[in-house]
């Protein structure tokens, strides 16, 4: 069985894409390597087509729809998934939850909005692109990675206290607007009891 076969049975994280303006093409090409599902929203479909990538759903209002037929038959074999009041995302997600997908990256999301994310969780595993910057939710209050010496932010309600551990130190850290914390080389510790966001920027 080849690996596009595994892709579509939902085992690869899926990809919506809801605005490129502030991301490029060099970004989102690392996440296509493996053909997942990938969901458009209607503003950006036709510069997701220029770009020569497949679509597979078209979120998209009935004017959209309306107006623009001919694409499933110049995309077959792309469908519209229809959406109310531009909820563009919740439809997309929803989509994704019921077709039994477990991982989605979502390009184009303002970082600020994440905690409106976090219901999800329980039912996918949720990467937001904002920029060139990936934010990924810690769930089970401890995440330990390896970084190289660069920043990172830290996103979480203003309050939160996060628990920064390497081998040699070990700080509490306060979440404010947009708090950044610059790593060291090696493995570092991110510690909670609730869910945080780490961001890092693309290398």
């Amino acid at each position: 069985m080849s690996s596009h076969h595994f892709v579509k049975e939902q085992q690869e994280p899926a990809l919506i894409i809801l605005n490129t303006e502030v991301i490029g093409f060099d970004v989102i090409a690392p996440l296509l390597e493996w053909i997942p599902t990938i969901l458009v929203a209607q503003k950006e479909v036709f510069t997701v087509i220029s770009w020569g990538i497949k679509i597979d759903l078209i979120i998209a209002e009935m004017d959209f729809q309306q107006q623009h037929f001919h694409l499933l038959e110049e995309q077959y074999p792309v469908k519209f998934l229809g959406v109310k009041e531009g909820d563009f995302l919740g439809e997309g997600l929803q989509y994704l939850v019921a077709s039994k997908h477990s991982a989605v990256n979502i390009i184009g999301f303002d970082h600020q909005k994440v905690t409106e994310l976090e219901a999800k969780l329980e039912f996918l595993d949720i990467v937001v692109w904002d920029g060139s910057t990936r934010y990924f939710p810690v769930k089970n209050g401890a995440f330990k990675k390896w970084f190289p010496a660069c920043a990172v932010q830290l996103h979480a309600p203003d309050g939160t206290l996060i628990e920064m551990k390497t081998s040699d130190s070990s700080e509490i850290v306060e979440i404010k607007y947009a708090t950044m914390v610059e790593v060291e080389e090696g493995f570092t510790i991110f510690k909670s009891n609730s869910v945080f966001w780490i961001g890092e920027f693309a290398q």
